[in-house]
């Protein structure tokens, strides 16, 4: 592979926003390609769709297994901002990583092979995952929303079997989070609505101080990073692309219900939310309210984040559907 590979939309955002560290990540793409390729004795298939931080792409072994190569993207001031930072691990591993590979299978994909960035002369946290290949996603199987919730909170309930980072104490995520709204928030020119803002303030300010049980928690629940397993263990599903670090589980529930915009809409959007909080809340026995707070604080949070980084028409609904909750 010589030219560097196109990028889907949202990766492209993020690349353009890194500046030099995204340019110099996507020009030496084909060279890191072309050495995985011979490192892990893999063909490489088509581009997948992936989330906005890494390049995806479908891989075969020399013995016809199935497999996906992922390469993240570098992640310049690991660790701050409105995205959680990767904990490294034993090994050097980062936080993805590490997750998969003490999981082993049970609520999360399974991970066959991993380069850090290091080995591959790319710039921190750009590591590459070879990882099992999973059926379709959550998002894209359809159903009900509440169907689709009572299958995320169960794959999660099996995903915070994993053993916490092995790491010192973490900033408070509901104060890094309200840091980085209020920040966010002023950069862009003031986008929230005055209202929702200061609602997502208040609810950080409720969750913040956690003294609860604490779970490694997956930090990007949505439904289009759960995938159906093709050997059917466990639930029957699989999460991919985890953050994996320490924290109140309610915070996992509250990214379960945070991307379905379309469906809060109305009237009743607030009741409609209230309920999903609440089912989740049963399903795992956690407190309806803080799922709800960590909702709140992280529709408006993705919202800000998603416009920050050069997608405001992906992050607008997040910010729309948070003022109409008020």
């Amino acid at each position: 592979m010589s030219a560097p590979p196109r990028l889907q939309p949202l990766t492209r955002a993020r690349v353009a926003d890194l500046g030099e560290a995204g340019a110099a990540w996507h020009a030496a793409l084909p060279g890191v390609l072309d050495a995985l390729a011979q490192r892990w004795e893999v063909a490489w298939g088509r581009q997948l769709p992936g989330g906005s931080a890494s390049y995806v792409l479908a891989a075969t072994t020399r013995d016809e297994q199935e497999r996906v190569l992922k390469v993240r993207l570098p992640e310049p001031g690991l660790g701050e901002g409105l995205g959680e930072g990767r904990d490294g691990g034993e090994g050097g591993e980062g936080g993805e990583a590490r997750v998969l590979r003490a999981a082993d299978g049970r609520g999360y994909a399974r991970l066959h092979a991993y380069v850090p960035a290091s080995d591959l002369g790319l710039a921190d946290g750009a590591d590459a995952l070879l990882l099992e290949r999973l059926g379709p996603s959550l998002d894209a199987t359809g159903g009900s929303v509440e169907d689709r919730l009572t299958v995320l909170a169960r794959t999660l309930r099996e995903a915070w079997q994993v053993p916490p980072p092995p790491t010192g104490p973490r900033e408070d995520k509901a104060l890094s989070l309200a840091r980085a709204v209020r920040e966010t928030d002023a950069r862009l020119g003031g986008v929230t609505d005055p209202a929702a803002l200061r609602e997502a303030l208040a609810a950080a300010e409720r969750l913040a101080g956690w003294t609860g049980a604490t779970v490694t928690v997956h930090g990007d629940a949505h439904p289009s990073n759960l995938l159906r397993t093709r050997d059917g263990r466990g639930t029957g599903w699989a999460f991919v692309d985890p953050d994996g670090f320490a924290c109140d589980p309610a915070y996992d529930l509250g990214v379960a219900v945070r991307d379905w915009s379309s469906h809060l809409r109305g009237a009743d959007a607030r009741a409609r939310l209230r309920g999903w909080c609440g089912l989740l809340a049963t399903a795992t026995g956690l407190d309806a309210r803080r799922v709800w707070d960590w909702a709140y604080l992280e529709r408006v949070s993705t919202g800000l984040y998603v416009s920050g980084f050069g997608a405001p028409t992906v992050g607008r609904p997040f910010l729309e559907t948070a003022a109409a909750l008020v």
